[in-house]
């Protein structure tokens, strides 16, 4: 039986080649790695593998060029179960690649990235029909134009839910009418002013944000909506191997959270730890936990149908940077 996928990401499709050292290399230097990998990484295509693991169908919308890296990025998406049908295959084209460096003494890492190949989304294609049928569709900084645009061509009844990454700069982005905004406080920083973090919330509903969630890395997140609601969410200690994917992997778990039917602060919360056992990983794949793995770590009394939960749930904060 054919799954229809209630999450669609929009966006890069990637393959990672990585190396995990003690320190960055000095020019013209020669190191020993710690390890050596390869694997398929992009925020979107991260997002959701991150989402399918933990219980959630989903598809990614994207492009690959007709070279044996892409096939690759495709066989690991479907190894995942991540529906690959509206991923179009460039003729002529070299796929998206990453080679990076990740410093394991100080948690960093350099990313060296060659450009994945245009993407698009015809209309009454297959990535029109998936997008039409989902619950929910984020896009990636490369997604965001063709997912805004397309979603023009829906009628409000049939609009799904629209979440954004906003992690990277994005050309000619607007938070108006997305539903789900999740940038990083320092994206916020740099986009509304240096300002305490109430206040950057504040600008971002006041652009048009339905619910913003702001990560902080280690420090946790910050949840705030329009009516006026504020909640920090912990993060999650684990011993960090690499915190590469670490980010793409929280926007599909919280997405994945919100389909389960959690509250957007329980879906932060459970987000919050299954990007944190992601870090167990030199990649940004091989470590995503699984749904038992996220519940097992917030106790039994996280439940499908997200009832509150005080290890997830904070009181309204005021909160300054």
């Amino acid at each position: 039986m054919v799954t229809t996928p209630k999450l669609v990401f929009v966006g890069a499709a990637t393959l990672d080649a990585i190396a995990l050292v003690d320190t960055f290399p000095e020019p013209d230097s020669r190191q020993v790695a710690r390890d050596v990998t390869y694997a398929g990484g992009g925020p979107a295509a991260t997002a959701a593998v991150a989402a399918a693991r933990l219980g959630i169908p989903s598809a990614i919308v994207g492009s690959v060029g007709d070279d044996g890296e892409g096939e690759r990025i495709l066989a690991a998406l479907r190894q995942e179960d991540v529906d690959v049908s509206a991923v179009e295959v460039v003729a002529g084209q070299r796929s998206g690649a990453s080679v990076i460096v990740a410093d394991a003494g100080r948690g960093t890492r350099a990313i060296h990235t060659r450009v994945v190949p245009p993407l698009r989304i015809l209309a009454d294609g297959r990535a029109d029909q998936l997008v039409a049928a989902a619950e929910w569709v984020h896009a990636d900084h490369l997604g965001w134009s063709a997912i805004h645009d397309q979603l023009t061509r829906f009628s409000a009844r049939r609009r799904p839910r629209l979440s954004v990454d906003g992690g990277n700069p994005i050309l000619g982005f607007t938070a108006a009418g997305v539903d789900l905004y999740v940038p990083t406080v320092d994206a916020l920083v740099l986009r509304y002013g240096d300002a305490p973090v109430p206040q950057l919330l504040t600008s971002a509903l006041a652009e048009g944000a339905g619910t913003v969630v702001a990560t902080d890395g280690a420090a946790g997140s910050v949840v705030a909506d329009s009516q006026g609601a504020r909640h920090t969410v912990p993060g999650h200690d684990v011993e960090v191997v690499s915190t590469l994917g670490a980010g793409d992997v929280f926007h599909g778990a919280l997405l994945a959270g919100l389909a389960h039917g959690m509250t957007p602060p329980e879906a932060t919360g459970y987000a919050n730890v299954a990007a944190a056992l992601s870090c167990r990983g030199v990649d940004g794949r091989s470590a995503i936990p699984t749904d038992a793995d996220v519940r097992a770590v917030l106790g039994s009394a996280v439940t499908s149908a997200g009832r509150p939960v005080d290890v997830l749930t904070a009181a309204p904060t005021e909160e300054t940077r």
